[in-house]
């Protein structure tokens, strides 16, 4: 049998720009300013250099206050040693979750790491933890607080990860939409010869909490990329249409996938009456799509994916559902980061992969499997902003500050808006997605 040529390849995204910058190595990054520390941009409005920093961010988003110098100028190693230390004094007092997306140096020190489905299971699985510290954005850290026990705390490790995605449906534009359908179908709680109502709204877990407390007071349900299809089988048994927010590329694949024409998708524009479109387009509708994206997943282009075809005859091509409808039908697959992860876990024999998804996840992929070829499609070096703005000086400074009986950066949904996103978000864990 022919040995294996392993290689050794640095998962980092943050060594891999460093190296960008410095010229040694002649890859190519979004913006040089991903080199900096992220407590740079701190004070600074936006969502910082990355995949969203085009994206605009809205007023009163939260800023993240300075952070101690100590943290600031410790390398690298020592904040790692700085974290192990605080995560063995804190025992099971305290569990870490990672999101697939975050950079590796932190991840390392996750006690679990998953996608957004992953994540809120895993919440719920620590009731007897003390703190949950959360490394991924904003909504995912909501979410770990409506499913937590009271007395836990669910810590951000820097409250300027939010995400771009999320903020572009707002619950002042969604009760505005409401109100419009509300016009055009009459009553949207009343039920037809088949049980219906004229529309059941499913949000993407890349919401805010207040998106969800509506959904949960509409009768509606939230999603991720993991259980997508089961929800909209779960929506469509229930309302004669879905309303589904805020990432239009996800619920146009997923349903395209069911055999919904695309006729019977128009898009929802906020800052348009009835959303751009007319009442009879949405009377004949069966998904109202929001007009909102993920800035990671946008970068990708059927032109990436020839170029990989044609550098790589057998390579197979993955990637994720809320990626344009015209790449996912250029690919050969399309999946959740889960599905991307056990796809490449579950292939036998040597293979060439050309990931569509965030690159931090790729790149760990590849070098925990160094059998395959795995790349990803943009060749450009270009992280989620948001989740890049968790970096380990943060990390250390919560658990340190934890250790020290304070629990700065906590994230607590208020009563009246946690009761009914529990309710949509407990409808979503009872949707197991197949497989």
């Amino acid at each position: 049998m022919p040995t294996l040529n392993l290689r050794t390849i640095n998962p980092s995204v943050d060594h891999a720009i460093q190296a960008i910058v410095t010229g040694a190595s002649t890859d190519e990054t979004c913006n040089t300013d991903l080199a900096a520390a992220p407590w740079t941009f701190d004070s600074v409005p936006g969502y910082g250099p990355g995949s969203s920093m085009g994206d605009v961010i809205p007023t009163g988003t939260p800023r993240q206050g300075e952070l101690p110098v100590e943290y600031r100028e410790a390398d690298e190693e020592a904040l790692h040693e700085r974290i192990r230390a605080a995560k063995q004094t804190l025992g099971d007092r305290v569990v870490v979750l990672g999101h697939f997306y975050q950079r590796e140096e932190v991840v390392r020190h996750a006690d679990y790491v998953g996608d957004s489905f992953q994540l809120a299971n895993a919440a719920l699985e620590h009731p007897n933890a003390e703190a949950i510290v959360f490394c991924g954005v904003h909504f995912m850290a909501e979410t770990a607080d409506l499913l937590s026990t009271p007395d836990q705390a669910v810590i951000l490790p820097n409250l300027a990860a939010g995400c771009s995605m999320a903020d572009m449906a707002d619950i002042d534009q969604v009760e505005d939409c409401w109100e419009q359908l509300a016009d055009v179908f009459g009553d949207l709680d009343a039920v037809d010869a088949d049980g219906r109502v004229p529309v059941i709204p499913v949000t993407y877990m890349n919401s805010s909490a207040a998106i969800k407390g509506f959904v949960g007071r509409h009768g509606g349900i939230v999603c991720t990329s993991s259980n997508a299809e089961t929800v909209l089988e779960w929506a469509f048994e229930r309302g004669q249409r879905v309303l589904f927010f805020p990432d239009q590329h996800l619920g146009r694949n997923t349903a395209k996938a069911m055999g919904v024409s695309l006729n019977q998708m128009p898009m929802w524009n906020p800052r348009r009456p009835l959303g751009g479109s007319s009442a009879g387009e949405l009377v004949e509708s069966k998904v109202i799509l929001w007009h909102g994206f993920c800035s990671v997943h946008r970068r990708f282009t059927v032109a990436q994916i020839d170029q990989a075809r044609a550098e790589h005859p057998d390579v197979r091509v993955i990637v994720h559902p809320e990626c344009p409808m015209e790449v996912v039908d250029a690919a050969d697959e399309a999946g959740s980061t889960d599905y991307i992860r056990r796809a490449i876990a579950g292939a036998t024999e040597p293979t060439t992969f050309a990931i569509g998804t965030e690159i931090n996840l790729v790149r760990r992929l590849a070098a925990q499997y160094p059998q395959h070829e795995i790349f990803c499609l943009d060749p450009v070096v270009c992280p989620c902003s948001t989740m890049y703005r968790i970096h380990p000086g943060y990390l250390a400074w919560v658990l340190e500050e934890l250790v020290a009986g304070r629990a700065p950066n906590r994230i607590q949904v208020a009563a009246d808006v946690a009761d009914p996103a529990r309710t949509a978000l407990e409808r979503m864990l009872a949707a197991k997605p197949r497989g």
